[in-house]
C-alpha cells in the first residue's frame, strides 16, 4: 500500500507515491533525485544523511518521508554550485576538510547549523559540533581548519562588503 507524500526540499516542492515506510534519506536520493545526501549505517550513528529539518539538523535515515511533510528540508545542494561555493565549501576545497568526501554532506549540514547560530566558533566549539558524525579518513582536523577556515572566508566577504 502506497500513499502520496508532498515535500520542500531546497525551496522545491516533490511529489510521489512511496510507502509509508520509506526513509527520509530515500526519498532525497531516489525520489527527489538529490544524491548529495549519504547514507552510511541506517541507524542515525555516522551523521552521512544528516539534513536539515525546519533549520535544525536531522538524520534523514532516522526520518520517515511521510513524517515530513509540511517541514523545511534543507540539504547539501542548497549551499552553493560549483561555480559559486559558499564559505564552508570553499573552507573545505582550501583546507583539504574531505578524502572520500562520504562524510562531507554530513559535515556540511551540522557546520552550517552551528555557523548560523554561532558565527565565531572556537576550534573546541566546532569539535563539540561535529562530534557525532564520523569520518573514517581525515582524522578531523582538516575539517576543523575547513570549518574555521569558512569562519574566516564569511568575515572577510562581511568586511569587503562594509568597505
Amino acid at each position: 500500500m502506497k500513499t502520496s507524500v508532498s515535500l520542500k526540499i531546497n525551496g522545491k516542492s516533490y511529489q510521489d507515491d512511496v510507502e509509508p515506510r520509506t526513509l527520509l534519506s530515500d526519498f532525497i536520493r531516489h525520489h527527489a533525485g538529490l544524491k548529495g545526501t549519504h547514507v552510511g549505517c541506517e541507524h542515525g550513528v555516522c551523521g552521512a544523511c544528516t539534513v536539515m529539518i525546519d533549520g535544525k539538523t536531522a538524520r534523514s535515515c532516522l526520518a520517515f518521508a511521510v513524517q515530513c511533510q509540511d517541514h523545511d528540508i534543507t540539504t547539501v545542494e542548497s549551499l552553493g554550485t560549483q561555480e559559486e561555493l559558499s564559505p564552508l565549501q570553499q573552507g573545505f576545497w582550501e583546507k583539504h576538510g574531505l578524502q572520500c568526501g562520504y562524510c562531507t554532506s554530513g559535515m556540511l549540514m551540522l557546520a552550517t547549523e552551528l555557523l548560523e547560530h554561532n558565527p565565531t566558533p572556537t576550534r573546541d566549539e566546532i569539535r563539540e559540533a561535529i562530534s557525532g558524525n564520523l569520518c573514517r579518513c581525515t582524522g578531523y582536523q582538516t575539517i576543523i581548519d575547513s570549518i574555521a577556515r569558512a569562519v574566516e572566508i564569511k568575515a572577510g566577504t562581511a568586511l569587503e562588503a562594509a568597505e
